[in-house]
């Protein structure tokens, strides 16, 4: 029974209803907002959801524009003659600080010490705002820099999987501003990704609004082959489903798979949710899910709360028969060693077929398809100790054996947790790591994100003389072109342990399954028994590392607590700054309604990502955005993703990825576009299309906005005055952004769309019956109007969310 001091809302849902809806009936149940559409639910049901999360999870470079918005929203306040104090979220919100550090320095003994001088050197203005805002705003907690990645201190720490307030016990809902938030489902958490600027408005109390979600039941069965790992399980997983097609689907795993698959293995899986595009990638609590509760030091009386309350609320994994729209089945045994690239997470490669999908090569020097970064990055894989064990005792082996990395590969290593390195120390695999090179480098996100530095001495002046197309090769879940890192073309996705046997390689066009590595030294040599990384396991990894390591996870360092910070409700703005500036979201210009003689600002082409529209590494010094920071004297540029508080660098850094491809740039890429038959910045084209007063909107193909749930993505586009998107779809957390931002997302009719050159004014006029009518160079396409429910119509009625959450807040009614 539940504790008699924690009581759960009882309420009666249909035997059959997936268990992840489960937890959104309750949710709307608890707060007033259920219209019966859930409890009558059958497959195929539709309808409109208000749910309420728990909790808000942000990251530095997303949670520093979201702080700098409610910092303007207080200013807002005070000029309407209203309270600041009003300001501030309702529910609590939880920020990592752990995508600001960059892999700069490497393959030294000094490199995490080197890296984090130049991270608080680079960012201790907006961590003196991360500090201000830890003070400012009483439901806000800050986990410093050092500490680890978000989402594996959510999974090892933060995750509740009940929550109790106020005596009442309930289902922890964490929604977060990184698409990745999935990662906590694999421990029966109901969460997902939203943008920065939804995440607003739910931390100032606003629901979020949604559509009932298609729910697609996963059967796993059968179990991983020796030689297998729970990389190769996601991956196989993810070609499945972005062949199914789950964008915008609730994913609910099931199956008697579950009995021995332990959280780390699941965790992995729903961690890359958004690469397989499902909404969420939810996983039952069951033995697995307490076990682990246990392990990393969770209090005994919550984890026997979590036991209870799963069972008596119907969300324990048992052998009831649900309903669900689709349904799937995975077979474990079928699994085999793979990895994913060169720019999609979902192309799968067998490793017996790398070589020849890649092209064969045998060259022992630089050249093209060459490995010349191997990192073991990303909450993905560090977050099991099962890969990071085996990569330890590949390393190991590889020593012991005379072997070494090759001279022109980058190798780094970046755990999410600190618990990794002390379990890496306890069973005395970090020497032989740090031969190959892997030295720690960092506790955050590094080379997932892009935030991978600079390449070899010398190999990227090679690399763009000579024109190369090489590789990275990393443990994370995105490969876009790209994102890596600028200078390499091919990223491919692969297990901890397959990181250092490419490190070692040196090159993609080695078959590891049949060649040797080096003289004699074939990969099956190298790699592990499931029986060695068991032993390892049990013996270096204990929970009481896990209660050290987060014992007062939000106090943070010397560094951290020597910040000196501002005081007071209202942030003290600089005027000089150039990484935090007062937004002007609240004030922009655009109305919405119809668009007469719009131009395309840029015809995009398919599965355009956020990275396309924002990019989030090193800011080229020729860029706009580097050349306006020049002008200003700055000289340490920095990241894109490290100005994401000053709008000014931001919105000249829209479009401007290097390998943005734009019809209307006649071949050429990056951040240019056509304008009056001349070819320019699309920063300045945007300029030039706003002071003529024309209006301006992006013309795209399928998939709009894949990748990271970056707000930028369209707070860039809205202050260069898009006004609408047209494509012929969008993923999910994008399409949103663009709505809370007042940018219209128009959708094409299916087979439609690709003969819209964006060459030719457009005319959009909307209609009342959910179209917008739009016509080209005598073309007409009857376009959806993607605004999915009245709570986004009126986010786009009023210009966007700020805006209209301030109304509210001004009328009172917040």
């Amino acid at each position: 029974m539940i504790a008699p001091d924690y009581q759960p809302l009882r309420w009666s849902a249909p035997d059959h209803l997936p268990r992840t809806l489960r937890i959104l009936l309750e949710n709307t149940l608890r707060h007033g907002t259920e219209t019966g559409v859930l409890r009558n639910w059958v497959p195929g049901a539709t309808g409109e959801l208000e749910v309420f999360p728990s909790r808000v999870f942000l990251h530095d470079t997303n949670g520093v524009p979201v702080l700098a918005d409610l910092a303007a929203m207080r200013d807002a306040m005070v000029a309407i003659g209203g309270d600041p104090a009003r300001v501030d979220p309702l529910v609590p919100a939880e920020l990592v600080v752990d995508h600001s550090v960059i892999a700069d320095v490497f393959g030294r003994p000094d490199a995490l010490e080197r890296n984090v001088e130049l991270e608080y050197r680079r960012n201790g203005e907006r961590y003196r705002f991360l500090r201000w805002g830890q003070e400012a705003f009483e439901q806000l907690k800050v986990v410093p820099p050092g500490s680890g990645i978000m989402h594996q201190v959510n999974l090892e720490k933060l995750a509740r999987v009940v929550e109790v307030r106020d005596g009442q016990a309930f289902p922890d809902l964490c929604l977060g501003t990184d698409s990745h938030t999935t990662m906590v489902n694999g421990l029966g958490v109901l969460g997902w990704g939203i943008g920065g600027i939804e995440a607003e408005a739910a931390m100032l109390g606003q629901s979020i609004s949604m559509l009932v979600p298609k729910v697609v039941g996963v059967r796993l069965v059968g179990a991983l082959p020796a030689g297998s790992t729970a990389t190769d399980l996601v991956l196989t997983i993810t070609e499945r489903l972005r062949a199914q097609g789950v964008v915008g689907k609730f994913v609910e795993f099931h199956g008697p798979a579950l009995v021995d698959l332990p959280v780390p293995d699941r965790a992995t899986i729903a961690n890359m949710s958004p690469e397989f595009g499902s909404t969420v990638a939810w996983f039952p609590i069951d033995e697995q899910t307490l076990d682990y509760l246990r392990f990393t030091g969770r209090a005994v009386e919550h984890v026997d709360l979590v036991e209870n309350y799963a069972k008596e609320q119907g969300l324990w994994h048992d052998t009831t028969e649900l309903l669900y729209d689709e349904e799937l089945t995975v077979d474990l045994s079928e699994v085999v060693a793979s990895i994913a690239g060169p720019n999609r997470p979902h192309q799968r490669i067998p490793l017996s077929t790398v070589a020849s999908t890649v092209g064969k090569s045998t060259t022992e020097e630089l050249s093209d398809n060459s490995v010349v970064i191997a990192a073991i990055t990303s909450c993905t894989n560090t977050s099991n100790p099962s890969v990071m064990v085996a990569a330890g005792l590949v390393a190991k082996k590889a020593v012991e054996l005379g072997l070494a990395a090759k001279p022109w590969v980058k190798t780094t290593l970046s755990p999410g947790s600190r618990v990794v390195m002390d379990y890496y120390a306890a069973a005395g695999l970090t020497p032989y790591l740090e031969k190959l090179g892997f030295h720690l480098a960092g506790f955050g996100c590094m080379t997932c994100i892009g935030a991978s530095g600079g390449l070899v001495d010398r190999v990227a002046e090679e690399v763009r003389a000579k024109g190369l197309s090489v590789a990275a090769v990393l443990s994370g879940n995105r490969n876009f072109e790209s994102r890596i890192q600028p200078d390499v073309r091919q990223n491919y996705l692969a297990s901890p342990p397959l990181v250092v046997a490419y490190a070692l390689a040196g090159r993609m066009g080695i078959d590891l399954t049949t060649e040797p590595i080096a003289d004699g030294v074939y990969l099956k040599d190298l790699w592990p028994t499931q029986q060695e990384i068991d032993e390892v396991i049990q013996q270096a990894l204990k929970p009481e590392m896990f209660t050290a390591v987060y014992a007062d996870v939000f106090a943070g360092d010397e560094r951290w607590r020597g910040l000196e910070i501002s005081t007071g409700r209202n942030y003290q703005w600089e005027d000089d700054s150039t990484y935090l500036r007062r937004p002007p979201y609240l004030v922009l210009d655009a109305e919405p309604g119809d668009l007469k003689n719009a131009r395309a600002l840029v015809r995009l082409g398919d599965s355009v990502t956020t990275d396309h529209l924002s990019p989030a590494g090193a800011i080229p010094p020729d860029s706009v955005a580097g050349q306006y920071l020049r002008a200003l004297g700055v000289t340490e540029l920095n990241t894109y993703a490290s100005r994401r508080g000053n709008h000014l660098v931001m919105m000249r850094g829209a479009f401007a990825n290097l390998r943005l491809r734009n019809a209307l740039a006649g071949g050429v890429e990056g951040g240019v576009t056509l304008k009056d038959g001349e070819l320019v910045t699309i920063y300045d084209a945007a300029e030039a299309y706003k002071a003529e007063g024309t209006p301006v909107v992006v013309v795209a193909g399928k998939d709009y906005g894949t990748g990271s749930s970056r707000d930028w993505a369209a707070k860039g586009p809205a202050l260069l005055g898009v006004r609408a998107v047209l494509a012929q779809s969008f993923e999910r957390i994008h399409r949103s952004n663009l709505v809370g931002m007042g940018i219209l997302p128009l959708e094409f009719a299916p087979g439609e769309g690709d003969d819209l050159t964006g060459e030719h004014p457009i005319d959009v006029a909307l209609g009342d019956d959910g179209f917008a009518t739009v016509t080209s160079d005598g073309r007409t396409y009857r376009m959806r109007i993607r605004l999915d429910t009245p709570r986004e119509s009126e986010y786009y009625r009023h210009g966007g969310v700020l805006p209209y959450v301030l109304q509210r807040l001004k009328a009172g009614e917040l």
